[in-house]
């Protein structure tokens, strides 16, 4: 089995570089906690918790129409309809479903999709 860990993307305006070029597609990684974990100790991030944002998708987009790295300038200059796109596709290719089980009712004998807690209450 394999995972999908680069996703294509197109953004809704592009980012216009210093030559007046438009760029619109590129190419989003999975996050790791290491991505997350050095953004937060950015030193913009400490004085600034609003460009936690920045940095990681500096780190995650890895890709805009043939410009292989991304500094955190860059993704500053984003139109804001082109940022929003980008954190919200973030939040759905990092989303991680919880963990879930088929169980059977004890009552009525129906086959549901239950999640799994691994916390201990009580």
């Amino acid at each position: 089995m394999s995972i999908e860990t680069v996703y294509d993307f197109e953004l809704p305006r592009g980012y216009v570089d210093s030559g007046g070029q438009v760029h619109r597609r590129g190419k989003m990684r999975l996050a790791t906690a290491g991505d997350e974990i050095h953004a937060t100790r950015d030193p913009r991030v400490i004085s600034n918790p609003a460009y936690l944002t920045i940095v990681i998708l500096s780190r995650v987009v890895t890709e805009i129409e043939g410009m292989e790295s991304l500094a955190p300038a860059v993704i500053e200059r984003f139109f804001t309809a082109d940022l929003a796109f980008l954190q919200d596709m973030y939040q759905r290719i990092n989303n991680i479903e919880p963990p879930t089980m088929t169980v059977v009712c004890p009552e009525c004998g129906k086959t549901v999709r239950a999640p799994l807690n691994f916390t201990r209450e009580g």
